[in-house]
């Protein structure tokens, strides 16, 4: 069963500043990067579907980015090139993975022996398939969008000359994905990312003084990866944990159309939530799906209109449990971090009562709640 010290652990990325050393207009958080990287990891991975890529495999590409995720949890303190450094040593690379897995395994434990050997195996194997390539672009792209805004706050800052010419080296890495080619031809679909790369602006609960604070974007890999973690627990099928984590990972993409309105607002005025939900499906048609492909128009309006949970209400349910436990973790930790609100007692308070005694695809969601106190 997942338990605490790995849910906490999931969001200790949400407190780990990146380019601290640069000048910076925002916070960019690890949280935020990884993220943003999977939606892209997302965009490279349906042009190759479409192409018919032999290799392609989703849960690789998901349990690849799950995978680095915890890997950066435990290399809080090393700098891009440094590590870049040491993984042209592939004895010292090994041996610095060996030393990651053996930090986060009492974390990662609860989820059995499988996955931990899957971690494993991708920490030490150093051999790039498409899934690989496929995540390794993305995370690319993701750092590259961060470092376009860092040089525009300073561009004649200490090494900014130096990162942008390497950058413009590795770009060159990946023009032979055929995905990435057809992606960086794309303005609409630069857009779309430029728009969910908003979402790490918007902050939740951002009417509360906050510790740590997450951004929408962040939040919504926090309820995918936690999605598709129960999912295995669950053992839903390879199909629904696809489809349970790209729902986490795009379910609240229309606020970036209407801001992070918290439910006591919306349930303030009768009808209103019909409203807002009206509107946002509306402006997501206009001006959100149309900068993707049509063929992908169906998929994507399945992971943010609620469709997901009409389809297969049972899964749909066990996103939506992830998407409350993910408020309650965030209005818990405020708490714990000396953050005095009401609102944060009542959330905590609210959500456990509502949970106490549930039960969903074999996961006690009242058993883990009994955790925190």
């Amino acid at each position: 069963m997942i338990e605490k010290p790995l849910l906490l652990t999931i969001y200790q990325a949400a407190s780990m500043q990146r380019w601290n050393d640069q000048i910076r207009t925002v916070d960019l958080t690890e949280l935020d990067k990884q993220a943003h990287k999977m939606v892209i990891a997302y965009i490279l991975g349906k042009f190759e579907e479409d192409l018919g890529t032999q290799g392609l495999d989703w849960i690789e590409i998901i349990e690849g980015g799950i995978f680095e995720y915890l890997q950066r949890t435990v290399l809080t303190d090393l700098k891009p090139p440094l590590f870049h450094k040491i993984k042209e040593d592939r004895e010292k690379y090994i041996k610095l993975n060996q030393w990651v897995y053996d930090k986060i395994y009492p974390v990662i434990s609860c989820l059995g022996d499988p996955f931990c050997q899957r971690f494993k195996n991708y920490l030490m194997d150093t051999e790039r398939n498409l899934n690989r390539r496929i995540i390794s672009a993305a995370h690319f792209y993701a750092t590259k969008w961060e470092f376009d805004i860092i040089e525009r706050s300073n561009p004649s800052g200490y090494g900014i000359a130096e990162i942008k010419k390497d950058i413009l080296s590795k770009q060159k890495k990946y023009q032979d994905l055929r995905s990435m080619r057809e992606f960086l031809f794309s303005q609409k679909l630069k857009y779309f990312i430029n728009i969910c790369g908003q979402l790490r602006f918007q902050i939740r609960w951002s009417h509360l003084h906050r510790v740590p604070k997450t951004s929408v974007l962040g939040h919504m890999l926090l309820v995918a990866t936690l999605s598709y973690l129960f999912s295995l627990q669950a053992q839903s099928d390879k199909d629904m944990r696809i489809n349970n984590y790209f729902t986490g990972l795009f379910h609240d993409l229309p606020e970036v159309l209407t801001r992070d309105i918290i439910n006591p607002v919306k349930k303030s005025i009768e009808g209103l939530s019909e409203l807002i939900k009206e509107y946002e499906s509306e402006e997501m048609n206009k001006k959100i799906y149309t900068l993707l492909p049509e063929k992908w128009h169906q998929q994507m309006h399945m992971y943010t209109e609620d469709e997901f949970s009409k389809i297969s209400s049972r899964d749909g349910n066990l996103v939506k449990a992830v998407d409350d436990l993910t408020a309650f973790i965030e209005a818990y930790l405020a708490l714990k971090n000396g953050m005095i609100s009401e609102d944060f007692h009542k959330a905590v308070s609210d959500v456990k009562e509502k949970y106490s005694s549930k039960v969903i695809l074999g996961v006690d969601f009242g058993k883990i709640y009994t955790e925190f106190t």
